[in-house]
């Protein structure tokens, strides 16, 4: 019988309304009171190393996880992390990179509603996440409505249904039936060395949405303030003319900028227009078609790990699943 940890953080499925809104304030051993039938699959101890609402998480905060996890990794076979749903696809891409050649599964879940709530989605999602912990899977993982997402293509789509996150320009790991997992043909392969964490993260970025009429003076603080900026432009990596002094003069400062697309499928193709190759040849990195939060915090763990542009553009147009 697998032996899993649950490494509770607070968020939604661990709320109470004590007057003023909902609040983060139910004890991990609470959470695991409401899903019995677990102690059927596996044995569990359960941990809470934060109470926070999501909103709060932070790279500190991410990093706590991962030294939990480290801490406790040769004791258990998996581990599950519950965490507020609106920063949950976050934390799942950045500890797809800090948890370096993970060998076992790590199953981020919440809810849209506290467990005690009446209709709550919160048993559900709590069990499917001990279900695939239980899995000969190694990897970071969203369960969330049935479904296996990777942590590095999640994305909260929806603020109050149920079904919240998709998978985004990558198909669904597995989806549970009977409470068998049915798997598509895209499982992480298991990693081979030494496991290990890698928690620093480069927080001086910034993230811009271009929009017509738009004010470059943003662009002065950049180089004064940031080491890297993503850029969120037009379909298919369409940008102003106007904009490529600016992103040129921002690279020729040691900045490292990451264009990408406001579009949330398909991603950027910049060999299509012109403007599209012009800000290819200013050594720009391409965000290809990685969500925007897996995009920030690949940019903040690469900027913190490697020193040179090149080094950084290397690893960020790199693929990993």
């Amino acid at each position: 019988m697998k032996h899993i940890l649950l490494i509770a953080t607070g968020g939604t499925i661990a709320s109470k309304d004590n007057g003023d809104g909902l609040t983060p304030s139910i004890d991990v051993n609470v959470l695991l009171e409401y899903i019995p039938a677990i102690r059927h699959m596996c044995t569990v101890t359960g941990i809470s190393i934060m109470n926070i609402d999501s909103s709060n998480m932070n790279t500190g905060y991410i990093a706590r996880i991962s030294e939990c996890i480290k801490d406790n990794y040769e004791k258990y076979d998996g581990f599950v992390i519950t965490h507020g749903t609106d920063t949950c696809a976050y934390t799942a891409a950045a500890l797809s990179y800090q948890l370096v050649n993970l060998s076992k599964p790590v199953i981020l879940t919440g809810s849209q509603l506290p467990i005690d709530a009446d209709g709550s989605d919160a048993t559900y999602n709590l069990t499917h996440a001990f279900i695939y912990s239980c899995e000969d899977i190694s990897g970071v993982f969203l369960a969330f409505c049935n479904k296996l997402i990777s942590g590095t293509h999640a994305k909260k789509l929806k603020t109050q249904s149920f079904n919240a996150f998709e998978s985004i320009n990558y198909p669904v790991i597995a989806t549970i039936h009977d409470n068998k997992v049915i798997y598509n043909n895209n499982i992480k392969p298991t990693c081979t060395g030494d496991f290990h964490i890698e928690t620093d993260m480069c927080t001086d970025i910034m993230v811009i949405n271009l929009f017509p009429g738009m004010d470059y003076k943003i662009f002065d603080y950049i180089e004064s303030s940031c080491k890297g900026v993503i850029i969120q432009g037009y379909g298919i990596g369409g940008m102003p003319d106007n904009i490529t002094e600016h992103i040129r003069n921002l690279i020729k400062h040691g900045i490292c900028v990451v264009v990408t697309t406001q579009c949330m499928y398909e991603g950027i193709n910049l060999n299509v227009y012109e403007v599209g190759r012009n800000l290819a040849r200013e050594n720009v990195i391409n965000g290809k078609d990685m969500t925007i939060e897996n995009l920030t915090m690949k940019f903040m763990w690469s900027l913190a790990h490697f020193n040179n542009i090149n080094n950084v553009k290397d690893f960020m147009e790199k693929e990993l699943y």
